[in-house]
């Protein structure tokens, strides 16, 4: 069975990841969207099983997909889910640069590829960060939060 993981702290869970998923599943039997547990970080983000039940929700009537979360080295939830692709979103250059240099790392510890999607140009913008900013200000944020198409 072919596995992938696609890992984040989805806070909030985006349709710029709901892209991604959307385009990463063909080539996986078993995708597993890992969502961090860990909130060292990031104090005031919802708890890790609010952001799971809206993931789980959206996914709901998709066998191959799985949504849990994970604590640590993400080629650690890799290997627990004997996953042996990552996938990852890239929006722009600096994506980019990020992304390669934790897919070496992570190919060296463990051995697991990283597949990287490019952002479709729509998405490019299109940030937990940004959406949480303007949710701050008050603006409608429901353009930029998936909804059940699936």
């Amino acid at each position: 069975m072919r596995t992938g993981i696609f890992v984040g702290s989805f806070n909030p869970f985006t349709v710029g990841h709901d892209n991604i998923v959307t385009r990463a599943l063909p080539l996986f039997d078993r995708l597993v969207i890992g969502v961090v547990g860990d909130q060292v970080h990031k104090p005031d983000m919802p708890s890790a099983e609010e952001r799971m039940a809206a993931i789980r929700d959206l996914y709901r009537d998709e066998p191959r997909i799985e949504v849990k979360p994970y604590y640590g080295l993400a080629v650690d939830f890799a290997r627990a889910e004997n996953a042996h692709f990552i996938v990852k979103g890239v929006r722009s250059i600096k994506d980019f640069e990020y992304e390669r240099e934790q897919a070496d790392i992570n190919r060296q510890l463990s051995g697991v590829e990283t597949i990287l999607l490019y952002s479709e140009p729509q998405f490019s913008s299109i940030s937990s960060t940004m959406v949480r900013e303007l949710q701050h200000f008050g603006v409608d944020v429901s353009p930029y939060l998936p909804h059940k198409t699936h």
